[in-house]
């Protein structure tokens, strides 16, 4: 009986913050056209504080970040959009508007060779994907095989022997693909640069040269943390150490 009182309560509560949410949502819609860009922001920051997450709302606390000119926060939350939904267009456009107002330019360094065919081909498939394709393939090498072991009919055979060899193999390089992917996904974590200048330092301290400057908006992947210090790199390959309270984690 217990149990059925915890779950309707849970249901309720849900279901009343889902109505509240959506209220805060369409009242920041309606600042927002008004051009009352500060309040929506607060109203959009409300649902996220509500425990809420989309796309949509990021894509519009972005969208009223980039009308005040706040570069970092516009930036921040087009990124988060666009991790919910990668295919979406019109948050792509927006971004590249909101990073035409960021000061420093990097370049990218381009993969080349084996490394960006193999990130290429496993970027078509998340872990789970490549996962499910490897255990399909396994089950199809085990038939093939039983076919093989009850056929007595040598071209028949030899058929068999060959698809069933032909679908182990994928699987082995199915299952390679996702642990690759997993570890990609593992590995990236972009942050955010919200300081209007911040000095990154050759060494986790302030004693330390500095190796270069960064401004609001840049986007750096975080690579190891020390104390107040977190060590990022850069998409042309520069690193350095940048204090924690200077950039952002997506």
């Amino acid at each position: 009986m217990k149990k059925i009182i915890y779950i309707l309560f849970a249901v309720i509560t849900f279901s009343v913050n889902a109505q509240k949410n959506s209220v805060l949502f369409e009242q920041g819609n309606t600042l927002y056209n008004n051009g009352n860009y500060k309040d929506a922001i607060s109203k959009y920051e409300e649902i996220i504080k509500n425990g809420e997450h989309s796309s949509a709302l990021y894509y519009n606390l972005g969208n009223a970040h980039y009308k005040l000119n706040n570069i970092a926060p516009s930036i921040y939350y087009f990124e988060k959009a666009l991790q919910l939904s990668p295919n979406d267009q019109e948050i792509k456009n927006n971004i590249a508007f909101a990073r035409n107002m960021t000061i420093d330019a990097i370049d990218t360094v381009p993969e080349v060779g084996f490394s960006k065919s193999i990130n290429s081909i496993s970027g078509t498939m998340n872990f789970d994907g490549w996962a499910i394709t490897s255990i399909v393939c396994v089950v199809l090498f085990v038939v093939l095989f039983i076919g093989y072991y009850f056929v007595y009919n040598t071209s028949r055979k030899r058929i068999l022997f060959i698809s069933g060899m032909g679908f182990l193999i994928f699987a082995g390089i199915a299952l390679g693909l996702a642990f690759h992917q997993e570890n990609l996904v593992n590995n990236n974590n972009p942050a955010i640069v919200f300081a209007k200048e911040s000095q990154v330092k050759s060494e986790p301290n302030l004693r330390s040269a500095e190796a270069f400057k960064l401004h609001e908006g840049t986007k750096v992947q975080i690579l190891d943390t020390v104390n107040n210090w977190k060590k990022i790199k850069l998409s042309d390959g520069k690193s350095g150490w940048i204090p924690s309270q200077d950039i952002k984690a997506l």
